[in-house]
This record gives C-alpha cells, structure tokens and sequence, in this order.
C-alpha cells in the first residue's frame, strides 16, 4: 500500500538552528519526489552563526565529558536502545527514506532499516570487547596503552542509502565516545534528521549529536576545515573525497574516506551460470543501482558468453520499474533530475558510437515520464578502455566485456582508478583463490553479491578511499592511542648538571 507521504506536497520543515531563523531560496533546499517531480518540502541550510553554535556545542559537550566519561557498558546499553527506537520507528523511517531517495520501500523496509537499526547494536558488542594494552619493559617500567576519543566528528553521509551509511559512522564514533556533526547530504536529509533524534530519545545527552545541513561545498567544508573539529568521516564521490582530504590536511586531521566503485563482476565457465545472473542483477540494479559497490562491469567467460547474455537480458528487462512505494516495484526512479539527466548522457554515448551494442534500455522509461524513471539498462562494450567501463555511473546501468579466459579477466578488472569490491562466480576452487588474491579490490565477493559480516573490514583500493569501516578500522579512525610509561621498581636516573 503506498505511503500518503508519497503525495504530500508541503511537509513540515525541519526546525532551524535558531528559533526565528526562516530560510530564504539562496539558504534551503527545495526537495523533489522523483516519482512525480512534485517538491514536498524545503530544507533550511545551516549557515553563519548557527554553523559556528553547532560547532561550539559539540566541541563544549565533548569537553564537558558527560558521554565520553560514562563506561563503556552504559554507552552499550544508550546504543542498544537507539537500536530498538529503529527498529520502532521502521515504517516512519523507511516512507522517509523512500520518499526522499526513490529506493523501492521493500528495500527500504527488509534491508536498509534493519541494517540501520544492527550498526548500533554491533559497536554496542564491540564496546564489551575494547580492551587496554599493557608490556612490560624488561622489568624497568610497565607501558599502559589506551584508546581515547578524538573529540569532534564530522560525519558527512551520502543521499543513495543515507541510512545505512550514516548510522555505521554514527553508531562507531558515539560508541566511542566522540561527539559527532551529521551532515546529511542536501538531497536526502530528512530520514537522517529523524535518526539523529531517536539518538537523542535514547539517551544521548543534549549537544554530542549535532546535525548542519546544506551542501558540502559550503556547510561541509565549513566544518571539514573548522579548527574545532578533529576527525572527518566521509562516504561519496571520489572527487568530493579528494576536496574533503585537501581541506582536512590544514589541521592535519585524520579522514575515512569511503569512495567511488567500478566493480568488477566476473563470471567463468566454472560457474553455476543461473545462480550467476541472479547474484548479478542484484549487484547492478539493488538500489537502483546507485551504490558505490555495484557490480557494473560484468566480465564474462566466452564459453558461456552467448548463454549468460540471453538470460540476463531477458531478465533485466523483466525487472519491475515503478512507483517505489509500492511493494512489488524493484527499481524506482533516479533520485533527482541532475543525476537522470547524467545517466541519459551515457546512454547517448552508447547508442552512438561503434564500441558500444545496446542489449536493452539506455532510455527513460517509456510511458513514465510524470517522474526520473531510466530504463534498466545492459551495453555490450568491445574494449575496458572506455567512459561507461571506467567511470561511476551509478544507475541500473551494466557493461558487458566478453574475455578469453580469467587472465584477461583479471587484467580488465585491474584496470580502473577505483578498487572497492569485486565479484567471483566459480566452482572452481584454484580459479576463485586465483582471482581473490589478484583482484586490487578492499572486498571480494564469491558466488554471492553484498553480504557483509560488521567485524570484517570495508573499504577500497586506489581511488576507492582511505581507511576502513568495521573492526579495527572504525576503531582506528575514532580514537587516538596514548602510551603512559610508569616504572615498577626504584629507579636511579643520571643527575645532568650535577
């Protein structure tokens, strides 16, 4: 049943820094349901003064100590009922969610919800687990190492899964005692905004969650560059990362920078070819197929070529594009007109010139031009070198390369700026061992698209990103290491000027 947000047309507007602050067209964001282009309301940014008040809020709390100084176990259990506000508040956070990104609610509703609701209750384990480090120096001194809070973290979330993505961020610097600014992205901030204050239900004393909203080239940098602040966390474009690095290193600032994907998805004659193309349409086209970590350049064995093409042609076009609020719909439409007019360019490209066969699609849906609807789409490309198999489209958009053997596959694969993920489809077990160890890539999935275990380490290669989300990353990024050195027996030292 679709949701009544999806018709609305004038939502309440989120509540400005200062009372009396009304926002004018030049400082809010006017947001649009990409299902029917209709504006449902309008997003003051963060600016001036109240930028600054946000700031000194977060930097006041942290010193104050009020939630970094309580035990671990009581930062556990505010994590654990954060988790279940959630898990409570699914239906209201998922028609946000979807209304906001075009993500189908199914989606939203089976995967991104509860997967939200699960990052806080894994650093809630991870806490009990924290644990010092003591050596003892020959007997002379006992060193005590410690893990300590950064101080303030800037938090700058993406609009694909905005859930998602934010609240593992979220969830690891809080854990560990940090206060945090949230910077939604302009284009999705309201499922964000409505997290952020579950997080305060909960329990989280006034000031450690701090929300700025606006673009990330002014609010975001803004705060990337503060002297108040300490740590950046940062998911979405590999360029923006590249600007968020450059305005970090003024403080010599510690980042986590989960990047841009082309991610590699190879298919051999070795493989279960049915479980291949199912494992493959949803690493291209779950979530739109706009998630960093797609399987979008499908690589596939020449023996067993001709069959894997017919098949997930033929599927892919069987692939129920439509309202995202309804339960049956598995790709919505792009999430706003920018990025819809960026995919239709691509499709430009493949349709006119000679390295490129459409399979299917690169067009706007037919008949469904009352929203940013693109056709799912599948391009035959002679050669890797080329922009649709080297740049992020980041739609329901895959190429295909036909290749020799898993050689050519592999040289292929490694041939792209990025190395965030890629995907294996073999039952051949020296083949798969072969290729896991060859591929340039942070994570590689075999016979199986995007499962995740939280503990395991994510992130990229190359223009991927920098650092890891997971065990021992996020620790990493969120706290800073102190050694104290205290002598366990009398000692003499040297009397200089004596």
């Amino acid at each position: 049943m679709a949701s009544p947000l999806r018709d609305t047309v004038a939502t309440p507007l989120p509540k400005p820094a200062r009372p009396g602050a009304a926002p004018s067209a030049a400082s809010a964001q006017t947001l649009v349901f990409a299902g029917s282009k209709q504006a449902f309301a309008h997003v003051p940014h963060t600016t001036g003064d109240d930028l600054e008040a946000i700031v000194q809020s977060a930097r006041a709390q942290f010193e104050k100590g009020d939630w970094r100084n309580r035990t671990a176990s009581q930062r556990a259990d505010t994590l654990r009922r954060i988790s279940t506000l959630i898990l409570e508040h699914a239906d209201e956070l998922a028609d946000l969610h979807t209304l906001e990104t075009s993500i189908p609610i199914g989606q939203a509703k089976g995967m991104h919800i509860p997967r939200a609701a699960e990052n806080f209750t894994f650093f809630a384990d991870v806490l009990a687990g924290l644990a010092g480090e003591t050596y003892d120096q020959s007997g002379r001194y006992l060193a005590i190492v410690t893990r300590e809070p950064v101080g303030v973290a800037v938090l700058i979330a993406p609009w694909n899964a905005p859930l998602v993505l934010s609240s593992m961020k979220m969830a690891a610097a809080i854990a560990l005692g940090n206060s945090i600014i949230v910077k939604p992205s302009e284009y999705a901030p309201l499922a964000v905004l409505r997290l952020c204050e579950l997080v305060r239900e909960a329990g989280v004393p006034e000031g450690v969650v701090q929300v700025a909203l606006g673009p990330g080239h002014t609010v975001g940098k803004t705060l990337v560059r503060h002297p108040e602040t300490d740590v950046v966390g940062f998911i979405g474009g590999t360029e923006t990362g590249k600007k968020i690095m450059a305005d970090a290193a003024s403080g010599l600032k510690k980042v986590g920078l989960e990047l841009g994907g082309k991610s590699a998805n190879i298919i051999l004659e070795s493989a279960d070819i049915d479980r291949a193309i199912d494992g493959s349409l949803l690493a291209i086209f779950a979530g739109n197929g706009e998630q960093c970590l797609a399987g979008s350049r499908i690589m596939v064995e020449r023996g067993v070529a001709d069959t894997f093409i017919e098949k997930f042609v033929a599927r892919t076009r069987k692939l129920r594009v439509g309202d995202p609020f309804a339960l049956e719909t598995e790709i919505g439409p792009m999430a706003f007109e920018a990025h819809f007019q960026r995919l239709l360019a691509f499709a430009a490209t493949a349709k006119n010139e000679d390295r490129y066969d459409v399979l299917t699609g690169a067009e706007a849906v037919p008949g469904m031009d009352r929203g940013y609807y693109f056709a799912p789409t599948v391009v035959l490309a002679k050669d890797n070198g080329n922009d649709l198999c080297q740049e992020e489209l980041f739609g329901p958009f895959a190429t295909v390369q036909i290749v020799r053997d898993l050689d050519d596959a592999l040289e292929r694969a490694n041939d792209s700026d990025f190395g965030l993920a890629g995907y294996i489809w073999s039952d051949d077990l020296p083949s798969v061992m072969r290729a896991r160890q060859a591929l340039k890539a942070g994570t590689v999935w075999v016979n199986t698209p995007m499962t995740r275990d939280l503990r395991a380490p994510f992130g990229g290669y190359k223009q991927s990103g920098i650092g890891r989300d997971g065990i021992p990353g996020s620790i990493d990024l969120f706290t800073e290491e102190k050694s104290t050195l205290i002598p366990n027996m009398p000692l003499t030292l040297p009397k200089l000027g004596a």
